[in-house]
């Protein structure tokens, strides 16, 4: 494999002219068969994050030559010299894999020409009106298209609605390569399946869906695949893998909005849903335990179902259950907040002026992912009734500014002390399961019924 070097040349993003004909709808000849191995990488994967890092890593344990292609400098320095900005990810396996020479990350679409697969892995966020902003997908096909050549693959993994890979990148590819996929170049897409922070899930293990433009685009997707997973599942079309994905996190998100509204019916009853929920889960058959919180975080959860959402409105459909889904886990936040002044309340003290402690940044138990995280917005919720809010979290030790919550960007992670008025556990983290806050003699609120030495003064939320 030829030795890797640095690039000073500027990210190219021209479009080319598109062809002067395409084949009619329906009348793609055969892909043609791939040239002989010239290329450097095997694969290419855009977006180095909590996907596309542990693909790429992956592609290198399995004796593969992986590229790794980011806009963020900082992430390709960091890479460079061996070292990992996700917490859950081992700067000794990053180290292993760059010194090993079989991946090499950089800031240079070009590079991806010399793959002999591009896979797609960034983010697919909600617009302020709750609309799919597909524009971290388009600027990337954009800038991939003038660098695609003939015989390549291109995946997108990145979760959207029925429809992207045909109706969004397809176009863009073609126009901006002079290619035409299904024929010239392969086009498929396989929804990423990460469960950060699981040291039970293996990306090797997790079954990977494939759907191609084509059966041919399939195959050589799934192929591809087989090198790093040892189930790969091929579906009909790239619809129905971009489906797939949806359904499983709508599964998710609608019956954590039934158990959050559970938790706040039985509330008012007595009756506490926890043990409902565990007693529950004893039934060998016929019911899946899913545990209320307060409220949806994730790149995930709180967004994909809304995808869908949009969409259906194109065939003049509702999408009435998810809808009221999402209604219920946004308004979690609220609900928390409530309990936060009950508690208060009880200890003679008002909202305004408190000082509040939230334990857990991150949106998932023991990882440092923030993204959508519903602790913002119950910071943002209590900061405006007057509350002084600081957090602790041991995997988010500065708020880093991102695509929103800017205002609060710089704040840092504060110790736990008897210094506050009343603490709220956000996030399940493993430093807060044994922590001793009954000698701390603060009010907690727990959103997660999670901590195991509690204060006198203990509210479940």
């Amino acid at each position: 494999m030829a030795q890797f070097t640095s690039s000073t040349t500027s990210e190219s993003t021209a479009i080319q002219a598109a062809p002067a004909s395409l084949p009619p709808t329906g009348a793609i000849p055969s892909p043609t068969r791939p040239q002989p191995r010239t290329t450097r990488y095997d694969t290419a994967v855009v977006g180095l994050g909590y996907v596309g890092l542990p693909l790429c890593l992956a592609f290198a344990r399995a004796g593969a030559s992986a590229l790794g292609i980011d806009t963020d400098r900082t992430k390709v320095s960091a890479l460079a010299a061996g070292r990992s900005y996700i917490k859950h990810i081992a700067a000794s396996d990053v180290a292993a894999a760059t010194a090993g020479r079989r991946f090499h990350a950089t800031t240079e679409f070009r590079e991806a020409s010399e793959a002999d697969s591009v896979l797609i892995c960034v983010p697919t966020p909600l617009t302020a009106n709750r609309t799919p902003d597909l524009s971290y997908v388009a600027n990337t096909a954009r800038s991939l298209a003038p660098h695609l050549r003939r015989g390549q693959l291109v995946v997108l993994e990145s979760t959207t609605y029925p429809g992207t890979t045909e109706e969004v990148v397809k176009p863009i590819l073609e126009q901006g390569s002079g290619l035409v996929a299904g024929r010239d170049f392969h086009l498929a897409f396989s929804p990423e399946r990460e469960d950060p922070g699981n040291p039970r899930s293996r990306l090797s293990e997790v079954p990977k869906v494939v759907g191609g433009l084509t059966p041919a685009c399939r195959d050589r997707a799934a192929d591809l695949y087989r090198r790093i997973v040892k189930d790969v599942v091929p579906v009909s079309s790239c619809g129905v893998a971009e489906a797939t994905k949806l359904t499983e996190n709508i599964f998710r998100a609608v019956n954590i909005a039934l158990v959050n509204e559970l938790k706040m019916i039985y509330s008012q009853m007595g009756i506490d849903v926890w043990e409902v929920i565990n007693a529950a889960a004893t039934k060998p058959f016929g019911y899946m335990p899913f545990y209320p919180g307060p409220g949806l975080g994730g790149h995930c959860i709180p967004i994909d179902p809304f995808y869908l959402t949009w969409k259906a409105l194109e065939y003049g459909q509702r999408t009435r259950l998810i809808e009221l889904a999402g209604e219920i886990n946004t308004a979690m936040p609220e609900y928390v907040v409530a309990r936060v002044i009950d508690a208060l309340n009880d200890a003679g003290k008002p909202v305004r002026g408190s000082r509040v402690l939230l334990l857990g940044l991150a949106y998932k138990a023991n990882v440092d992912d923030d993204r959508e995280s519903p602790s913002y917005e119950i910071m943002k919720l209590l900061e405006k009734r007057g509350a002084v809010v600081a957090y602790n979290d041991p995997h988010v030790p500065v708020i880093l500014a991102g695509r929103s919550h800017h205002d609060v960007a710089g704040r840092m992670s504060l110790p736990i002390t008897g210094d506050h008025d009343v603490m709220v556990l956000c996030t399940a983290h493993e430093e807060y399961r044994g922590f001793d806050f009954a000698k701390l003699g603060v009010p907690l609120v727990d959103c997660r019924n999670f901590a195991t030495l509690r204060p006198a003064a203990y509210h479940r939320a």
